[in-house]
């Protein structure tokens, strides 16, 4: 994984997820139309706030491995563009949800709907966004889709509450986190993967297999982000360095940090993530423990695991372009740490 990692380096630094929205293009555009059409509403901060949000989310990835996963088992009709749209809605809400929980400000560099709108228009159009997710699924007219869906949405909720229970909170474990991002980020990418299969009528097999990927890349893709809130990386994204660190958010390499420390190091994280008495060298301090206790290259270590694991689980599916793009977006999901 290593090696394909170092491979992929530059493609990912110069491509992202291009090669995968090359590869489904025309199918993007219509989920894009579907969107577009399915914000709309005669309340028109509806559409005002959910257009920002919409447009500052990033490169579609979820919707994405709808349209690809779809493609790669042969399937030809029409129901994964409203379902990828679907999957667009539910992400979407979830962002809004978070950045009001978070109280963040910025988002890949733009202000957030909630410090633009304040808080209640963004909860308020996040819950919009959800009921128009479950109404695509209704529409799609598959009972297993809307249970695959309709399960991931709730996943994320308690994934939400159970991340708040451990906000600030130092003692958090390493299996405590990754249940968190299993259920916050992993749950969606698995969801989006399978119905690509349940729309194409493969095998359960194969639908888990897809599924299988889907949450190996979630959790990698997750746990790369960890390590890149301490990596001048971050600036390439959009973001500054240290916005978790600067929230007091306890992410894997926090959690590794606090457990290696001694008793000087765990009162420095005590003070800094639940006190949030930071002053100003203390982010520079933090970098320097994570280094010192190789939490940024063990978390990074984690995450190719989960990414091999990913990969392994493509192998009953025949080699080909649609899947060597799907395991290049997995690759460039840690590649991008690097």
């Amino acid at each position: 994984m290593a090696a394909d990692a170092s491979r992929t380096t530059k493609q990912g630094k110069d491509e992202g997820v291009a090669p995968l929205q090359r590869l489904v293009a025309d199918d993007l555009k219509r989920v894009n139309g579907v969107i577009l059409d399915n914000m709309q509403s005669p309340v028109a901060l509806i559409p005002q706030l959910a257009g920002h949000i919409i447009a500052a989310g990033g490169k579609r990835l979820r919707p994405l491995l709808t349209l690809a996963s779809a493609k790669i088992c042969g399937y030809e009709g029409d129901r994964h563009v409203g379902l990828a749209a679907c999957v667009e809605f539910i992400h979407t809400a979830t962002l809004l949800h978070d950045d009001v929980v978070d109280g963040s400000d910025l988002r890949r560099g733009l202000e957030t709907a909630n410090s633009l709108w304040g808080n209640k228009a963004s909860v308020l159009v996040g819950d919009f966004l959800f009921s128009r997710a479950f109404q695509l699924m209704v529409a799609d007219g598959s009972l297993k889709v809307l249970k695959i869906l309709s399960d991931a949405s709730a996943i994320i909720a308690e994934g939400e509450v159970h991340q708040l229970l451990t906000s600030n909170d130092t003692e958090t474990g390493e299996s405590d986190y990754l249940e968190v991002i299993e259920a916050k980020t992993a749950a969606l990418f698995a969801a989006a993967c399978r119905v690509g299969a349940v729309v194409a009528e493969r095998s359960e097999e194969e639908e888990l297999a897809l599924e299988r990927f889907g949450k190996g890349l979630g959790i990698a893709f997750q746990l790369v982000d960890d390590v890149l809130d301490y990596s001048a990386e971050q600036q390439a994204l959009g973001k500054t360095v240290g916005d978790d660190f600067r929230d007091g958010k306890i992410t894997l390499p926090i959690v590794l940090a606090y457990r290696r420390g001694d008793e000087t190091e765990r009162a420095f994280w005590r003070r800094c993530l639940e006190d949030m008495d930071q002053r100003e060298d203390d982010l520079p301090h933090a970098m320097e423990l994570l280094n010192k206790r190789d939490c940024l290259s063990d978390s990074l270590k984690r995450a190719s695991d989960y990414a091999s694991d990913a990969r392994e689980a493509m192998s009953m599916f025949p080699d080909g372009p649609v899947k060597q793009t799907l395991i290049d977006a997995l690759e460039f999901s840690v590649a991008r740490a690097y």
